[in-house]
C-alpha cells in the first residue's frame, strides 16, 4: 500500500455515487484521490492537482470525456483509463487513438478497475511527471524542457512547432493520429490553418532526423495520418 501513498488519481464521473465508490477502493490501496463530476470541472481539477493518473468517464456534462482527454494530452502523457456505458469497438478505438491507456465498460467490478489501475501504473513506471519532458530512443533524444533534439548524438536545430510535433509523436509510439488530431494537440483549437500544415512539418522533420539505420521513423498511415513507428 505504501508504494501508492504519493500517487494522485483524479476520478471523473457525473455519477457522484460511482466517484465515491471508486474513491473508497482507491483509498484502501493508499492512493490520493480527487473527484470531478463534469468535464469543465475535470480540466480545472487536473490543472489544480496535477494527478498521476485520470479515470475518466466519456458521457459528461460541460465537456465530454473525449474533450477532456484531448485537453490533458496537450500538456501531459499521464495514464488515462476511460469509462463508458458503451462497449462499441469504435468508442474503444477512438479512446485509444486519443491517447487513453485503457478502456473499461460499465458496469464494472471495482476490484477489476483497481487491478487495471495498478497494471497501467506498472506499465507507465509509476509517476510520469519527472520524465514527461524528455523522450529517449536509440539515436534520438527529444527534450521539451530545454527544446533540444539530438540525433546520433548531434544537436539538430528546429522550430518549436516541429519539436513539439516530434515530441508528441515520439511520446506515443506506434499510435496513429489523424492530421486534425495533430493540429488540435500541437496548434490548438484556435488554429486557422489546414491539414497541409501537418504534412509540411512532417516532411521537414523527416529530412532532419531520419536515416535508414534508425530503429524508428515517422510513418504515413495512408488515408488516416501519421505515427512514430518503433521497430
Amino acid at each position: 500500500m505504501a508504494q501508492y501513498s504519493k500517487v494522485k488519481i483524479l476520478v471523473v464521473d457525473d455519477d457522484e455515487n460511482i466517484c465515491e465508490l471508486v474513491r473508497l477502493y482507491l483509498d484502501k490501496e493508499g492512493f490520493e484521490v480527487s473527484t470531478a463530476n463534469d468535464g469543465i470541472e475535470a480540466i480545472e481539477e487536473f490543472k489544480r492537482t496535477t494527478p498521476d493518473m485520470v479515470i475518466l468517464d466519456i458521457m459528461l456534462p460541460g465537456a465530454d470525456g473525449w474533450q477532456v482527454c484531448r485537453e490533458i494530452r496537450k500538456v501531459s502523457q499521464i495514464p488515462i483509463i476511460m469509462l463508458s456505458a458503451k462497449g462499441d469497438t469504435f468508442d474503444k478505438v477512438l479512446g485509444l487513438e486519443l491517447g487513453a491507456d485503457d478502456y473499461l465498460v460499465k458496469p464494472f467490478e471495482p476490484k477489476e478497475l483497481i487491478a487495471r489501475v495498478k497494471a497501467v501504473m506498472r506499465r507507465s513506471g509509476g509517476s510520469e511527471k519527472d520524465t514527461q519532458e524528455e523522450v529517449v530512443y536509440p539515436n534520438l533524444l527529444v527534450n521539451k524542457t530545454t527544446y533540444t533534439v539530438k540525433v546520433d548524438g548531434k544537436e539538430v536545430q528546429m522550430p518549436p512547432k516541429e519539436l513539439e510535433l516530434l515530441y508528441f509523436l515520439s511520446s506515443n509510439p506506434n499510435k496513429v493520429f489523424t492530421r486534425d488530431q495533430l493540429l488540435e494537440y500541437i496548434w490548438g483549437y484556435d488554429f486557422f490553418g489546414d491539414s497541409r500544415t501537418v504534412d509540411v512539418h512532417i516532411k521537414r522533420l523527416r529530412e532532419k532526423i531520419e536515416h535508414p539505420s534508425h530503429p524508428w521513423s515517422i510513418k504515413t498511415v495512408w488515408g488516416i495520418g501519421y505515427k512514430f513507428e518503433v521497430k
